[in-house]
């Protein structure tokens, strides 16, 4: 068993680089909606208006726009190695520095530096996978990553406010995500130590970034990759910047309390305490999209390869958005009925529209285009979560926030609509199953 885990070229070593590869974002994932998570302990005890709670996803987005151009030219520049220690410790000094805030403005400070680093890290983690799983279990490496990294957003909701709650101070849920940081941090000293041990023995090569932009290849693009990267704007900017406020939302409108009243004590009662307040908190209602994702986007993406449908499914996924965010909106159903129908469209549009873009542009662009709609996709991400805090302090309740939602939805599905046109103009190749995609 020993000779197993030290043999760079069996399966578990490479399983085992995958695990510590997949912790590096773990922490950046649970730091970044630890605000959201306690929005309303935040906005009691700092005495602040729900646009500045906004304003600090929008500051993270502000990073990760710069981001996407530096980070995979300095990945190509110094290796995976020395660039993920790099990226890791952003993220733990922006965490730390948002943990120290006595101002709004050291918090915004904190959260530029924590973007920097959490979105290269994202793009480093793909080149790590790339580097060991590359004509391997590469599609498998990728969902397990995805997976555990969403369990830090999962747990960001559910336990950040019981946390503040504990220590009676919101201080000590931040320094909470400040330590979740350094365990991926400490993960990827793991993985520098088992990547350089494996080089050794099996001559890898550095796998340069995909997802750099050519300003040359921008306008070789067709209408139909454009249409993509307007409807990726406009369902994220529904979703993420939805999540940021959506505990304060849960809490104001229907009184869903922040963490369950009676906490049951042992093992066996904080694993039910986690399912129950899943449903009856309201940190907890919001992962419920996170939880959906989680489980159903590698059984979406299957489906996807088998029936194709990319453009008739984002349309689908659009459309649901829009009934969701009226009801909430404008009727007292409660919250976790649908947010399941927004986890079930998170789930569904990704699943169709990035694999899509490989099939519309040419090979040699991919880099460029996925690039380019994470770039586009963070203008949406900048913009929006302010928008949704300044309008909940102007009218003084998120009715108005989720007609935004849902004409952003509406928006979408017109652009779902344009695209499934093209693509019938072009053949109807979004259309057609993964394989016979592939060969056309």
């Amino acid at each position: 068993m020993r000779r197993l885990f030290l043999d760079p070229s069996k399966p578990a070593y490479r399983f085992a680089v995958l695990f510590f590869a997949a912790l590096l974002t773990y922490g950046s994932y649970f730091a970044y909606d630890s605000l959201g998570a306690i929005a309303p302990l935040l906005i009691k005890a700092l005495g602040i208006g729900r646009e500045q709670i906004g304003a600090t996803y929008s500051a993270y987005s502000i990073a990760a726009i710069f981001t996407v151009f530096l980070g995979g030219l300095i990945i190509d520049k110094i290796g995976t190695r020395r660039a993920s220690l790099l990226f890791s410790s952003l993220v733990v000094l922006g965490a730390t520095v948002v943990a120290l805030a006595n101002s709004m403005t050291m918090i915004y400070v904190g959260r530029i530096i924590f973007g920097m680093g959490s979105e290269a890290l994202v793009v480093c983690q793909s080149a790590i996978l790339a580097r060991w799983f590359k004509g391997k279990e590469l599609a498998l490496a990728f969902g397990i990553a995805l997976t555990l990294s969403r369990l830090g957003t999962i747990f960001s909701f559910n336990f950040e406010a019981s946390i503040a709650r504990h220590f009676h101070s919101f201080r000590a849920a931040l320094w909470a995500a400040v330590i979740f940081t350094l365990v991926s941090l400490g993960a990827n000293i793991v993985y520098v130590i088992m990547d350089r041990y494996g080089e050794k023995y099996l001559n890898l090569r550095e796998e340069g970034v995909e997802e750099k932009i050519r300003l040359r290849d921008i306008k070789e693009f067709p209408r139909a990759y454009w249409y993509v990267v307007l409807l990726c704007v406009t369902f994220y900017s529904a979703i993420f910047p939805f999540s940021a406020l959506s505990t304060d939302f849960f809490h104001t409108k229907w009184g869903i309390p922040l963490t369950l009243q009676h906490a049951a004590s042992g093992f066996l009662g904080g694993v039910k305490n986690f399912f129950v307040g899943i449903v009856k908190t309201a940190g907890g209602i919001t992962s419920i999209i996170m939880i959906a994702s989680a489980i159903l986007a590698p059984i979406f993406g299957w489906m996807v390869d088998r029936i194709g449908r990319r453009a008739t499914i984002m349309m689908v996924g659009s459309l649901m958005m829009i009934p969701t965010y009226l009801v909430m909106g404008f009727t007292d159903i409660y919250p976790a009925w649908p947010m399941i129908i927004l986890g079930l469209a998170f789930s569904l549009v990704p699943a169709a529209m990035w694999p899509a873009v490989p099939l519309i542009v040419k090979e040699e662009r991919v880099g460029t285009a996925f690039g380019l709609m994470t770039m586009i996709q963070n203008i949406g991400l900048m913009l929006f979560p302010y928008l949704n805090g300044k309008l909940r302090d102007v009218t003084h309740s998120y009715t108005a926030s989720m007609v935004m939602f849902a004409a952003l939805g509406f928006v979408g599905f017109i652009f779902a609509l344009l695209l499934k046109r093209e693509d019938r103009r072009m053949g109807g190749l979004l259309e057609r199953p993964g394989i016979e995609a592939a060969n056309s």
